[in-house]
This record gives C-alpha cells, sequence and structure tokens, in this order.
C-alpha cells in the first residue's frame, strides 16, 4: 500500500531534483528513480564522478581514474587523489549557526560555522603539540557535545585516525575497542548527567588509562562539575590558532568505527577520508535532502555510526543538532520540543521510539510548532506498517517518512527512501543510489519476492578501507566474502517486492528455520508487539541436531497482568493467522526486560548462546546493553 507517492514537484524542490537537471544538462536524463539507480550502480565510473562533481569535492591532486578494476575485495577508489574530509565539513557563513547542542549536564550551546572553524584550527594546533601527525590515533570517552565534533574534524584535519566510544560503556568495553588501535592520545569528561541522575566516571577512566599502555597524552573535556587530575585541560589544549589540512589518499584512514560486540570482539571497522565523504554526501543530499540552511536532528551516542552520520551533515552545509542525554527524559515528547525549537528540517528516530509515541497517543505536529520539518528519518531496526500509518495520520502528506537500514559496516544506509520515492506501508522504498543490493538464496541466485541474504554485487565508496590489525585482509574477506566470492554479504535477511521495495526481517545469523523454512524475527515482532497486552518480544530457535523442527521460544514483557492460558493462545492464534503455523512458539516466557544493544538492536543471537548453556560473560559485556541486567533472567533459563 503506497502511503505517499512521489511529490509532483518533486526535481523543482528538492536536491535530488537539481541533481537530475545537473545530470540532463551533461547528457544524462533519467525518467523515474529506477532508472537512476539502474544507471548508478551499472556505471560506476560515471556516477560517483558525478557526485564528485555536483558536490563540489575538492581533490587536492587529480585522481588517475574513478574505479579501474570494480571486483571485490581490494577494490580501489580514485588512485592518485589526494583530499580531506574536514576540508568540505567547515565551509559555511561566518556567522550562521552550525551547531546546537542540547544536554541534561550544561544549558543549552551553539557555534557558528566561524566558531566551529576557530575551534577546530585551535584543537589542530593543540594535538599537533601533542605529537599527533599523520596516522596517528586519537581516541574520545566523550558524549554528543561540540567539543567531540571539534575534535573529531581536528584530528581529521591532521590525517590522524579517530575512534570514540560513548562515556556510558565501562572500561573493559572501551579497552576492548581502543586497545586494537593503539591510540596515542585521548580525551574524556569525568562525568555526567543522565536525566535526574548523576553518573561519576573516575574509575573507568582510571581503568581505561590503565589499560591503553600507548596513551601518551589525556585531555579532559569540562562537563557538568566534574574534575580530573593529571590531565590537561581542554583550554590548555586550544591556545594557539593552525589552520590546515592535510592532504590525504582517497582510502587514507579517517575513522575506526566498532562493531557491537555482541556476536563477539568488536570489529575495528576502517573507513576512509574518501569513502566517507563521497558516500555521505550522496546519502544526505539526495536521499535526505539535506542543503544549506537545513538543520538535522538524530539522537545518537558517539559509539554509533549515526554519530559520524551527524556530523556529515555540516557537509552539506546544513546545521546539527547535538543532544545527549537521556532521549526519554523528562518525558516521551522532549526530542519534539527539541525538533520545534531548532526549526528541525530532518528529524531521525528510532523505530522503537515511534513506536512508543504511537502508542502512547502523541500528536507532536498538533502540540508543537513543526512545520519546518520535511523528512523523518528511522533507522536501527525495522518500523511496522503500523508506524508508518502513524506518521502519515499525525504529520500529514507534506513530511517524507524515510526508513532506511544499513550499518557500521558502509556507515551508510543500503536500503532507504528519499524524495523521488513513493512510501510503502511497511517497507523500504529500494536500495540506495549507487547500493546495488540484491537478495540471494543459499546458492547465490538472486531472489524476488522471498527470504534471502542481504548482498551487495558492486562496490561502494564506503566499504571499509579493511580491518585494524588485519595484515592480510583475512578476517576482512572472511566476515563479507565467504558467503559468495566476489559479492558482499550483509548479513540481514531482505525480502525484495517486484517493484523494488523491501522488508528487512533481521538478522541472517539470527534467523529461524523451521523445517526448512526461513522464518524472519522482525515479522514476529510486527505481530506480537502489536497486541494490546504485549509491550515487547524477542523470538529465538534452538535447532534440533537431528534435524526435526527444534525448540521456537517465544519471551515477551507484557504492559500489565500476567501469562495466562488464554493471552498464550491469543498470542498463538494471532501469529497462526497473520504468519502461519510454523510461526507458532512452543513455548511463550514472560521476562522483565528484552535485551537490546545501545542503537536499540534485539540481541537475538546472545540469548539464544545463553540458552545454549554459554556464560554470560563470554556472551557480551553488560556496559553493550541498554539495560545490564536485561540478560539476567535468561541466564536462569538455560
Amino acid at each position: 500500500m503506497i502511503l505517499r507517492p512521489v511529490a509532483p514537484d518533486v526535481r523543482e524542490t528538492t536536491e535530488i531534483g537539481r541533481y537530475l537537471a545537473w545530470l540532463a544538462a551533461r547528457g544524462h536524463a533519467f525518467d523515474d528513480y529506477a532508472a537512476l539507480h539502474r544507471w548508478s550502480v551499472t556505471d560506476l565510473d560515471g556516477f560517483w564522478s558525478s557526485v564528485k562533481d555536483f558536490f563540489g569535492v575538492r581533490f587536492h591532486s587529480p585522481a588517475r581514474a574513478v574505479v579501474p578494476d570494480p571486483r571485490m575485495p581490494g577494490t580501489e577508489w580514485f588512485p592518485g587523489a589526494t583530499l580531506n574530509y574536514a576540508e568540505h565539513a567547515l565551509g559555511g557563513p561566518a556567522d550562521d549557526v552550525a551547531v546546537i547542542a542540547y544536554s541534561q549536564t550544561r544549558e543549552r550551546t551553539e557555534l557558528t560555522w566561524g566558531e566551529l572553524r576557530d575551534q577546530v584550527a585551535r584543537a589542530r594546533a593543540g594535538l599537533a603539540r601533542l605529537g599527533v601527525g599523520r596516522g596517528d590515533r586519537v581516541v574520545a570517552y566523550l558524549p554528543n557535545i561540540p567539543e567531540t565534533v571539534v575534535a573529531y574534524l581536528a584530528t581529521a584535519s591532521l590525517g590522524a585516525v579517530w575512534a570514540s566510544c560513548a562515556p556510558e560503556f565501562g572500561a573493559r568495553s572501551v579497552v576492548d575497542r581502543f586497545g586494537q588501535i593503539e591510540p596515542r592520545v585521548m580525551l574524556t569528561v569525568a562525568g555526567y548527567r543522565y536525566g535526574a541522575k548523576d553518573v561519576d566516571r573516575h574509575a573507568e577512566v582510571a581503568g581505561i588509562r590503565a589499560g591503553l599502555p600507548t596513551v601518551e597524552h589525556v585531555v579532559h573535556v569540562p562537563y557538568g562539575d566534574h574534575d580530573l587530575p593529571d590531565t590537561l585541560a581542554w583550554s590548555d589544549l586550544l591556545t594557539e590558532s593552525a589552520p590546515g589540512f592535510e592532504p590525504v589518499g582517497f582510502a587514507h584512514p579517517l575513522c575506526v568505527l566498532f562493531s557491537s560486540g555482541t556476536t563477539g570482539k568488536p570489529k575495528a571497522i576502517v573507513h576512509g577520508h574518501g569513502g566517507i565523504l563521497l558516500e555521505h554526501l550522496k546519502n544526505h543530499g539526495l536521499s535526505w535532502d539535506l542543503h544549506p540552511g537545513d538543520r538535522l536532528l538524530w539522537f545518537s551516542t558517539t559509539a554509533w555510526m549515526m554519530w559520524n552520520a551527524l556530523v556529515s551533515g555540516l557537509l552539506t552545509g546544513a546545521s546539527i543538532v547535538l543532544v545527549d542525554g537521556n532521549p526519554l527524559h523528562p518525558d516521551l515528547a522532549w526530542q519534539w520540543r527539541l525538533a520545534a525549537e531548532t526549526r528541525a528540517t530532518l528529524m531521525g528516530a528510532s523505530p522503537g521510539f515511534l513506536m512508543a509515541c504511537r502508542k502512547a497517543g502523541l500528536e507532536p505536529a498538533s502540540e508543537f510548532d513543526l512545520t519546518a520539518l520535511r523528512q523523518i528519518g528511522a533507522a536501527g531496526s525495522p518500523l511496522p506498517a503500523e508506524g508508518y500509518h502513524w506518521v502519515r495520520d499525525v504529520f500529514g502528506p507534506g513530511v517524507l517518512l524515510n526508513v532506511g537500514s544499513g550499518g557500521t559496516d558502509v556507515c551508510s544506509g543500503i536500503v532507504q527512501g528519499g524524495p523521488l520515492q513513493p512510501v510503502v506501508a511497511g517497507e523500504i522504498s529500494g536500495p540506495c543510489l549507487g547500493v546495488d543490493a540484491k537478495a540471494f538464496d543459499e546458492h547465490g541466485t538472486e531472489v524476488v519476492g522471498e527470504l534471502g541474504e542481504l548482498v551487495i554485487t558492486a562496490p561502494m565508496p564506503s566499504m571499509p578501507v579493511g580491518f585494524w590489525g588485519d595484515a592480510t585482509g583475512s578476517r576482512y574477506r572472511e566476515t563479507y566474502f565467504s558467503a559468495y566470492p566476489g559479492v558482499w554479504r550483509h548479513g540481514d535477511w531482505i525480502r525484495f517486492s517486484p517493484e523494488g521495495s523491501c522488508v528487512i526481517a533481521g538478522r541472517s545469523d539470527a534467523t529461524l528455520n523451521r523445517g526448512g523454512v526461513r522464518l524472519g524475527t522482525a515479522e514476529f515482532y510486527a505481530v506480537v508487539e502489536e497486541l494490546p497486552e504485549v509491550e515487547d518480544a524477542l523470538v529465538v530457535h534452538l535447532e534440533d541436531p537431528a534435524g526435526g523442527n527444534g525448540d521456537l521460544r517465544l519471551f515477551v514483557v507484557l504492559r500489565d497482568g500476567v501469562l495466562d492460558a488464554p493471552l498464550r493462545e491469543k498470542i498463538a492464534t494471532a501469529l497462526k493467522s497473520a504468519l502461519s503455523p510454523r510461526h507458532v512458539p512452543d513455548t511463550i516466557t514472560a521476562v522483565p526486560v528484552i535485551p537490546r544493544n545501545r542503537t536499540g538492536k534485539k540481541l537475538e543471537l546472545p540469548v539464544k548462546k545463553l540458552l545454549l548453556g554459554a556464560r554470560a560473560e563470554d556472551v557480551v559485556g553488560r556496559d553493550v546493553l541498554a539495560d545490564p541486567t536485561a540478560l539476567d533472567h535468561f541466564g536462569t533459563l538455560a
């Protein structure tokens, strides 16, 4: 069901419309999104060079080619070119606002573009005084505040390599991540407020310092009333100014992002300057429709790839809104109030947040002045069809709901919507431009209309440069290319419709397989969580080694009351009628909380491992969990 068709004035009012006109003037005319997408994945040279030229990417030295050999893995992009990501993020008018920051630890703050450029130049000089140069690693145990943005861009401007973790992570989790890349400088806070709670991190900072012997300097960023002795003050880092941008190769490391650590030790995923620059310009401009004067608000911590994507809003000339603290404090409407106050043109939200607003009966468009809002983005987990209807009913046809799915591995979207695509209830509009996404069966054959592995059959510039410390590339190849040689396997189950829209059905490593039939976990949640008695749910399948149906277990968090026989029957009947008899669980168990990581993803695989007898400490670190106690109950059920 199409909830929102493509607007008739899309070619006159959007960035992708301006891009289409620009292409047409150069001999490339496209009637619709499908035709544009087909060109974007079949003419890699033409498409990605057009992104470079349309958005004005500046090479300090020219490229010899765009992509001389498109085979994966090991694709080389723009060989010979030099550039710097940070140079492209600091170009706004001096007196216009670039950064707006809200926090539960201190008062609202702002930086103009001129102030942002000045602080980046000062932080650049300070880091250089500490000996930081090309290739050195700078790490941050910092919240989502302006100083973090400044330090990130200053690090990039030097050709050094950035990595960050949110300060709610414990010392062990941080050392597991930062220890892999052997940093030279660490920036940190000593505490923060989360809602009404004051959180002291002195012990964690001490543990991190003890676990990172390569760190030569620790810079303390003042935040709240906490102090940190034996450190360099942030203000002392900024005493001098040294503007400039080190030209680096297209694939030179910009940042290291870490996988969640819920399926093993976090992978240190290296992203390059050029790949992130081109991918985010394409994504933010052509899908998110950002341009100078816009404002991007998307709640994120510094441990999630969405933080890097948020900062990249600056590449388009848009200003960014940073939010630190409890996203639900003092109430569910807080983020909508911030969107109204900042005149946000794009607000990002988790599907869980949108569904919670729906269930609470919120009507933000009636309660607040959100007339500047053009898009609502949603990512992190599947959004049920009811969430699509709620956004359409509350915000009307003038606001585009852009649901997407991607990941840390590409630091962007793989499938999502945009102004040139219709919104289909319960489905993602289709593959992103430049992303040749398909569904494969186990034999490597493309399938349509049925579940398959999400794969990418042509290279993208933002595919990782590699994993840190993986000198031979063996772990990288095993992670993405072992299932289908020369084809990227992403790790999600997906179903594409004949029209090109799609549904993400959960992680393929958590997919349920009963009697040879694949069942996506997202399909369960769309049915079960719509029942008024159920607040949250998680399903896992324990396979039968003898080849039988195995044990399908459903766990539910109830709104109130008890899980009695009538409610069990109601849940089973709903699954049977909406999906199939194979979806009826063998057991239904009430639990106090469903385990999720800090980005909101349900942790089916760790629960499965626990139920099979693994120790909790071997499955996942507690500080990866949104609720550190969330796995305790499952351990007792093993």
